[in-house]
């Protein structure tokens, strides 16, 4: 769930915004043109995938960025950034081997 949340260009920016500190829902759809049921919309699937969490305070929900989600989601990437890169690599002497063949 967390790299679907992430495929989102606003959800992308309202974790942006939440890295800088807690916001309510009100100051994170502010740079927004989108109303508030669509920001809550985003706000709902960022929380299922565990990449924020809410605190009432008072009326007012405060929203919070959830670093350990983003932390796995970066370690199984670089789980597989080896593994990738050598994948390329070898392609990539493959179609050089090809191309100077063809010469």
């Amino acid at each position: 769930m967390v790299f679907s949340a992430l495929a989102d260009p606003t959800r992308r920016a309202i974790l942006d915004r939440l890295s800088a500190g807690a916001a309510s829902v009100t100051e994170i759809a502010q740079p927004f043109s989108m109303s508030l049921p669509a920001i809550s919309k985003h706000l709902t699937v960022l929380n299922d995938a565990g990449l924020i969490e809410t605190e009432k305070d008072g009326r007012f929900r405060r929203m919070h960025l959830k670093i350990k989600p983003l932390k796995n989601a970066a370690a199984w990437l670089d789980k597989y950034e080896g593994f990738w890169n050598t994948r390329f690599d070898t392609l990539e002497n493959i179609l050089n081997t090809q191309k100077h063949s063809k010469k």
